[in-house]
This record gives C-alpha cells, structure tokens and sequence, in this order.
C-alpha cells in the first residue's frame, strides 16, 4: 500500500522530512477495523511529532490523526461495523497513523461518517471535535442538554480547527460565547458560524470583554498560549470558574494567582482515554456518532476551509507548512491517492 512516512526528522521545506513509501497491507485482529483511508486532515498534533529533532527511524514512522473512509475488513471481536460501513476518527498516539492507503483501527475509536458529508469535510472534525467535546463537557463540566443556558464562556483562539467547532457545540449547549480573533477573515469565518461577540487576541482582553457587557466570564478554553494567558484568565473568570487549556505549558503557572477566587484549571488531550485504555474507551465512538447525528441534522456545520489533493508527501509537506504557518483558518484536509 502507499503510504507517507518519516525516517529523519526534518524542516518541513526539506523534501525529505516526509517521503512516499510503499508498506505491506496490515491485517485486522481483535476489535480493530482495516480501513481504506480515503481522506486526511492534519493538526498542531501532526507538525509537533513532525518537527525537527535529532533522531532517525530505523523503519519509516507513519503518522497522522484524522481520517475518513470505509472499513474494509474487520477483527474477530468487531461488533460496531461491518465492511463498506463509511466511518471517521482520530485513531491513537502510539500506532501507525492515517497517512496511508489503510489503517488499523480500534473500532471503539471509531465513528460513522457523516451522511451529509464527503469524506474530506469529514476527516476535517474528528480530532478537533473530540477536544472540544471533551474540553466542554466533561473536563469544564458544562451540561450538554442546556442545563447551563446563559452561563458564558470565552474561548482564546476561536478561529482555529478546535475553536471552530468549540464554538459550535457551545452555542448548541446555550451558553454565551465569546471568542478571540485577529485578522478580517477570521472574523468573517466565526461569524459564519454562529460567534457574534468577538475580542480582538492582540488588544487587552479585560477592557474588551467589559464593553461586550461580559467582564467576567463562567468558563475559559484557552486553545492558545497557555503561559501567555495565565494571569488575564485569572482576572476574566468570575469566582469558582473554571479554564481548560490544550497547550503545553513552557514555564510554571503560578497557582496562587487562582486562590482567592477559587478558580479551577483542567487539562484536555484528547488521546488520554486511547493512551491509558480507559474503561470508558467506547465513549469516543458514541461521542463521534452523537456529532455526526448534529451534523446531518444541520445543528453543527462543517469546519473544512481548504482541501488539498492527491494524498502525497509533496502535498502533505505544503499542508504541514500552511499549519506551521499559525495563519490557518478552520481545517486543511486532502483527499485521493496519487
């Protein structure tokens, strides 16, 4: 099968820091499916794996974390689909990733692909969904059933692949959101999607925030610079709030500055429940299928902005490097094998 892979790990200008490969066809056992992927998207997650550093592959690595295809053979144990069953995922950390022609899946990673959409605007979400799934509704605890109505949330870096959706799935929980945004177009794409009060991330937050009537806010998901919006989150967060933040930290978070107010931090990777086996690893597949539900159902809308094609490491160099570029707006996928 053809496949993408890295076996030194380069600048993304380098042609050799992602290379066409051709490798043997794996076999489906236990719970995974086989799918034939028909279309990638690519993340932060991918550039990061990616980036130079002082290591060779013995064996080209695959990588890559969001697809969209049909399964084409399954395990002994496969209970959720059958062959032909169209499907999307993120997959997991530690095995051979989406840029290839199949994959090994757990099918308990897996979901079935939106009807209303093709299987590129498909592999565009599932990463990115599941972050700001579990994000708002298990790790800030915020109800998924409108329980939470009116209560009010800032997102920091509302443009990007997760904070497109995020925005979404809050505005379809009720609550207020508020999102940050930088340049004209990222303007005009949230608001397509539903953001109608927006803070501009290079202007002081506070101020802002008090002239949109909110000077303090219920919840924070920081999808940016996790130092860098520290403190001002310890201001905008009404007493016994609460902030997510997907983003390494570089340096030590002063946890006093949270005392007073009594304010909450969670952490949100989306790998955790794959990487640990947890006993609620079915709970991606049910989560996928609840979005492909809102989804087909017109109450989430696709968060593609660009596609890419064919599916090949020259391709996937310029998708990389439009991503390192920090100027991308919603998510970049491609589809069709050269």
């Amino acid at each position: 099968m053809k496949a993408i892979g890295i076996t030194r790990y380069l600048p993304i200008a380098d042609p050799e820091s992602l290379v066409d490969i051709e490798l043997p066809t794996p076999i489906a056992a236990g719970r995974d499916l086989l799918v034939r992927v028909e279309a990638i998207s690519v993340n932060p997650v991918d550039t990061k794996v990616r980036s130079p550093k002082d290591k060779v592959e013995p064996t080209p690595r695959v990588i890559g974390w969001d697809a969209a295809g049909v399964v084409e053979a399954v395990g002994p144990e496969v209970t959720l689909f059958k062959p032909g069953d169209a499907v999307y995922y993120a997959g997991e950390i530690g095995r051979p990733g989406s840029n290839a022609q199949f994959q090994l899946v757990d099918e308990r990673l897996v979901g079935r692909k939106p009807r209303t959409l093709d299987y590129a605007q498909a592999a565009a979400l599932p990463l990115t969904t599941i972050t700001a799934y579990e994000a708002l509704f298990e790790r800030l605890g915020i109800s998924v059933d409108g329980s939470d109505r009116g209560k009010s949330l800032l997102i920091i870096g509302a443009a990007g692949g997760v904070g497109s959706i995020a925005l979404q799935l809050a505005k379809l929980a009720g609550l207020i959101v508020i999102g940050t945004v930088g340049r004209e177009e990222t303007r005009e794409w949230t608001a397509s999607l539903g953001l109608e009060l927006m803070a501009d991330h290079g202007e002081p937050l506070p101020g802002q925030l008090s002239a949109l009537g909110h000077p303090e806010v219920d919840f924070v998901l920081n999808l940016n610079n996790t130092d860098r919006y520290w403190q001002v989150t310890a201001e905008l967060l009404k007493p016994r709030g609460k902030v997510c933040t997907i983003v390494e930290n570089s340096g030590p978070l002063d946890q006093s500055l949270y005392k007073s107010k009594s304010l909450t931090h969670v952490w949100e990777f989306m790998f955790t429940r794959a990487m640990f086996k947890t006993p609620d690893l079915i709970e991606l597949h049910h989560l996928l299928n609840r979005v492909a539900g809102w989804i087909d159902t017109g109450q989430l809308k696709p968060t593609l902005t660009e596609t890419l094609s064919p599916i090949n490491a020259a391709k996937l160099r310029v998708a990389h490097a439009k991503l390192e570029s920090g100027r991308t707006i919603g998510k970049l996928a491609l589809i069709g094998w050269d």
